[in-house]
Formats: structure tokens, sequence, C-alpha cells
């Protein structure tokens, strides 16, 4: 994956995640596209023949991780707003079945991630319906796991559905390559039966795939799966599908399902309690915490705070940009420890030091790839980006990381590198036809104007 010789990059701060930032640092990058050597720049001299990239004014960092998104979205970015959660989910499924082909959607994944690559983003997993993200992902030369969705609210639904999405694995596993895994995402509680919960999760557990679910977003949902009732219930008995109470909680309804065993990521994790928490901790899942699109469609705020203490695995996520607007993980950690801070009232929940990590090793140990990226380290692959800290916005810097997150933003990114390859550098994503991508991702949006 490297460019087959080594490369020192050198940055007035390096920020390695797992000890403290230092200045006037180096990080060595052998041919293979590994770490070779984490340090101050006197003391790594450039191997004959290795290439010296210098940044300057800067911050040099493991590559950022973005444990939920949405690739094949982009056309919808500003076309759902104001709309309560029920509205919103039909509108964006309605547009997606009337107007959208595949073509569309690839574009859209190819433009997703190019403003992840330029936003420092190295890792992404992605859940979607049509699994085209695999290719874009690749195309790209990013890293990460594509969840592909399965739906079937009705019990009698559940053996299709499940052979379907074996049949999508059986075309997309044999693609997968050591930076982009397949996994599959058992949508949600009203969209998913429990026949169907149980199945994917057998699935997940015997065939060792990934396994993500939204789950405990919002109160309507609680309202489903606690009394059978709520915004989702009448769209169901509707459809001839009956609304039963399916358990104390959410979370609990998926331990209760044997969900819970096979430790899929949990996205959201908005409307939980203690008990919930304790369940979450006691399985070993992780969470994927995205408080903007939380924010933004009105459901809440997840307890952060509360399932760090309790020990789960937690990684920050953007959601898509149906629902953000923004494809930004430093504005995400930003407003991850603000609106901690203002729930809590105390100004020191979630330090600067505290949202790196978030937004590196954590969010590798929420997707399992702890022992390959998320800190700079020898012998870790060379997933890097560099912020510049130079603008006007950023200075004075009296602490590097929290300049990072408090003053920087992702448009102050100049370079990402996966695996030793740099995807973005001197202003260029050096993988993607971004003109062709704009166009066809334009298009799309033009149909879902006409649309609504």
């Amino acid at each position: 994956m490297g460019s087959g010789r080594s490369t020192v990059y050198r940055a007035n701060w390096v920020l390695p995640v797992v000890a403290p930032p230092f200045r006037d640092g180096a990080v060595l990058v052998d041919g293979s596209g590994l770490i070779a050597a984490v340090g101050h720049r006197a003391v790594i001299d450039p191997p004959e023949g290795a290439e010296v990239v210098e940044f300057g004014e800067a911050a040099l960092l493991p590559g950022l991780v973005n444990v939920h998104s949405h690739l094949e979205l982009a056309m919808f970015r500003g076309a759902l707003e104001e709309l309560s959660f029920r509205d919103w989910i039909l509108r964006l499924v309605g547009g997606k079945r009337s107007v959208l082909e595949d073509g569309d959607y690839a574009a859209a994944a190819r433009w997703t991630a190019l403003e992840a690559i330029r936003a420092g983003m190295t890792t992404l997993a992605t859940t979607e319906a049509s699994g085209i993200g695999m290719a874009a992902m690749q195309e790209a030369g990013l890293r990460g796991i594509v969840y592909n969705e399965v739906f079937g609210p009705d019990p009698e639904q559940a053996e299709a559905s499940v052979r379907g999405l074996q049949e999508r694995l059986d075309g997309l596993r044999p693609h997968e390559t050591e930076l982009v895994r397949v996994g599959i995402s058992p949508h949600a509680p009203y969209t998913v039966s429990d026949d169907l919960f149980r199945a994917a999760a057998l699935l997940s557990r015997e065939e060792e795939i990934p396994i993500a679910i939204h789950i405990a977003e919002s109160a309507i949902e609680r309202e489903l799966v606690t009394r059978g009732e709520g915004d989702f219930a009448p769209g169901l008995r509707a459809r001839g599908i009956a609304t039963p109470v399916r358990g104390r909680s959410p979370v609990e309804m998926l331990d209760r399902l044997g969900a819970l065993a096979a430790r899929p990521l949990l996205i959201h994790c908005v409307d939980v309690d203690d008990e919930d928490i304790r369940r979450i901790a006691d399985t070993d899942c992780a969470v994927a915490h995205c408080p903007v699109a939380n924010a933004k469609l009105g459901h809440g705020l997840a307890p952060l705070a509360a399932l760090l203490g309790a020990g789960v695995r937690v990684g920050l996520g953007t959601d898509s940009v149906a629902s953000n607007n923004r494809l930004d993980l430093l504005e995400e950690a930003r407003f991850a420890a603000l609106l901690q801070r203002a729930a809590h009232r105390t100004p020191t929940l979630l330090s600067a030091p505290e949202l790196l990590r978030l937004c590196t090793l954590d969010g590798a140990r929420a997707l399992g790839m702890e022992d390959r990226i998320g800190s700079l380290e020898p012998g870790k692959d060379a997933d890097l980006c560099a912020v510049s800290l130079a603008a006007p916005h950023v200075k004075p810097i009296h602490d590097p990381v929290t300049a990072l997150f408090h003053s920087a933003r992702g448009t102050d990114v100049t370079f990402t590198a996966v695996r030793g390859r740099a995807l973005y550098l001197n202003g260029m994503v050096s993988t993607i036809d971004a003109p062709a991508a704009e166009r066809r991702m334009e298009e799309a949006a033009a149909r879902l104007r006409e649309l609504t």
C-alpha cells in the first residue's frame, strides 16, 4: 500500500494519542506503509532516498475514524429539513424509491468519500442498503466497514430478508480487502422484526461478520418497543403488521433476542438508562455517538459521560449529510463536548485529549481495529492526517490539542494518508474524479427537488 520508499513527515506538532503531544516532531513511514518511528525531527534521520514532507505550522496525528456514516446519501443534504422523525424517514425512503438509481448512489458515495478524505478521515463505517460504498471506498483508498442493511418489520419476511442479505454478502465478500470489510445491519426496531434480529445476529456470529444496529435513537422508537404505540405503530398496523410490546427498552429487547451477544456496534443510544448501559457494557458492545444528527433531528443527547464511565467502547460518527449536513469529525467532537458540558452544567467534561482519543484510538476500538490504527506507534499502519494551525481563527496556540478541537475545522486539513498512501495533499484528492461525481450527484438532487 505504501509508495515503495520511505517518507518522513514533519510538523510543528505531533500528536501520538498514546503519548503527550510534542513540538518539532516527525513520523517515519517505511515503504510498506507502516510507521517505522515517531519522535523529534532531530533524532529521526531520513533513510537514504527517503522523501521528506514538511507541514510546518500544523498538527500531525492519526487519521480520523468516523464510526457511523451513510456514503450513499450525499444528494439528500439540505433536502430533509424541519421534519418529524417519521416524516424524515418517509421522505428519505420515498426519494430513494421514486427517482434514484444505482449510478446515483455510486456518485454520492464517491462524493462523500471525497469529503471525508478532505476532512482528515481515513476510516469510515458506512451503513447502507445499496452496498455501493464498498467500491467507492476501495476506489478512494479509504479504510472501513460497509454494513449492508436488511429490513423486514413483518416476522413472515424474516426468512426471505435473510436470504436476500446472504445473497448480497456472497456477492460482496469476495471483494473484501485488507482495508475494506463487509458487515451487516438489521436496521432498527421499527423496520426489523424480532425474528429478523435473531437471524441477523446468528448470521453475524456464525460467519464472524461485523454487525451494526440503529438503536435507542428516539422517543417514538421506545414507544413502539415498550407500548406498541407511537408514530410508527399506525403505519405498521395499516400493513397488517402487529405491534406488540417487545421489551422494557430497545436495548433490553436486543439482549432478549440474542443480538447483543453478537457484540454489535450500537448506533445512537440516545434513549438509554442505567440498566441499558449496564447491558451494553456487560456484553462488550460498542456505541457510535452522533451528537449533531441527534440534536438536529430533535432526539436529544446520548449519556456519553455515563457510557464512558461504564467502560463502553465509544467512537464518534457524523451520521449522513441528510441528517447532519456536514461531514466534519473535528466539529462533531467539539459539539460532543459542548453539549455534554451544557447538559451536565460543568466545564470539565470531555477534555481536548479525550476528544482526540474519541476521534482516533477510541473509534478504532469501537470498530475492532485498534491493533492497526488509531495512534502513532511503530508497527501500526500509517493512517495519518495533518491539520494546519496557521489560520487566523486558530491563533494564538497555547495547546495544540485544544486548538485542534476548539479552533480548527475540517477545512484546515491539508493531508490525508491511508497505510502510507497519500490521498490528499496540496489541495487535491488524488483518487477520485470529483467533477464526474459532482455532476451525477447534482442530477440526482435535481430529480429529488422535482419530486418534492
